[in-house]
């Protein structure tokens, strides 16, 4: 049995296509691709016509490959831009005209979905406690939850309003951000984390998506995809630290440049190191671990 499922999110798409197996899921072939569809939706709180379009080409071209690959079931999930758009149903009509219609998820839900891609994940099956760390383009979604006899119970789920183009088109819209605006970026960050997190037993704090993934791969250097390695790959962070600042020196052009970062992601990647970096500090914690399975894996047992 094949089945795919396409994330539309607000920086990028990602297609995962899946086989399942006495074992397990295992991916059959990944894509992803940065269009952006939230960029400046806090701001003007519609979707930019650009942006829609070239997310809408993208996804066709998903789902055609995703059929290609001999799936038995495709489905494609939006995220925070297409929850707090005033424009979604534009977007989404125009997906359902061209036959690759789109259920747009609810922050619960993706907080529950990124929660049980790791929670099933053997390569975590050792930790009785778990910090899910997921930060995307309008929102990032935390969940801590500690393993039982009877199974997981969570002792906090939110998704706060922290997102990378979120912050790019405010606080962080400076394409080289000096000291005085990351300190503003910082402090904002930090007082709308407050004290909602429990920093007193993370247990093991896995970060899910872009942030976590690109600085592996900038760090060892890898300018092709190798999951297998990134998979559970540790950041520390101290590490993740340094990388905010030799980032925000740099120009779009030139973090695009750099070996490990997804083209497209040089106008966020410097933001997104930024959110991880805070959120480890409130968690008063000395590492995280790298998750390349975002609430995706989790659908693929739903649909």
């Amino acid at each position: 049995m094949r089945k795919a499922v396409i994330d539309v999110g607000s920086g990028s798409i990602l297609l995962l296509v899946a086989e399942k197996s006495e074992s397990g899921w295992h991916a059959v072939l990944e894509r992803s691709k940065v269009t952006l569809l939230g960029d400046g939706v806090k701001q003007s709180g519609t979707l930019l016509p650009n942006r829609q379009a070239e997310t809408l080409a993208v996804l066709a071209d998903f789902w055609a490959t995703a059929e290609a690959a001999g799936t038995n079931t495709i489905f494609a999930g939006g995220t925070a831009a297409l929850r707090i758009a005033k424009n979604s149903d534009e977007f989404l009509a125009a997906a359902t005209l061209q036959g690759t219609s789109v259920t747009v998820l609810s922050d619960v839900q993706e907080a529950e979905l990124g929660f049980l891609a790791v929670a099933d994940d053997a390569a975590f099956a050792e930790s009785n406690r778990i910090t899910i760390i997921d930060p995307g383009g309008q929102s990032t979604e935390v969940v801590q939850a500690t393993r039982t006899d009877s199974g997981w119970v969570k002792s906090f789920e939110k998704s706060f309003g922290i997102g990378t183009l979120q912050l790019r088109g405010e606080l962080l819209s400076v394409e080289t951000p000096g000291p005085a605006e990351i300190m503003r970026a910082s402090s904002w960050i930090d007082d709308t984390i407050g004290t909602a997190i429990n920093p007193a037993d993370p247990g093991k704090i896995v970060c899910l998506g872009a942030p976590g993934t690109d600085l592996v791969c900038v760090r060892e250097g890898w300018a092709d995809w190798r999951p297998d390695e990134v998979h559970g790959a540790r950041l520390d962070y101290e590490e993740v630290g340094k990388a905010v600042g030799w980032l925000m020196r740099m120009t779009d052009a030139e973090r695009d440049l750099v070996i490990g970062v997804q083209k497209g992601r040089g106008t966020t990647i410097h933001i997104s190191a930024l959110i991880l970096e805070r959120m480890l500090n409130s968690l008063a914690a000395p590492e995280c671990f790298v998750s390349i399975r975002g609430w995706r894996w989790a659908m693929l047992n739903l649909v």
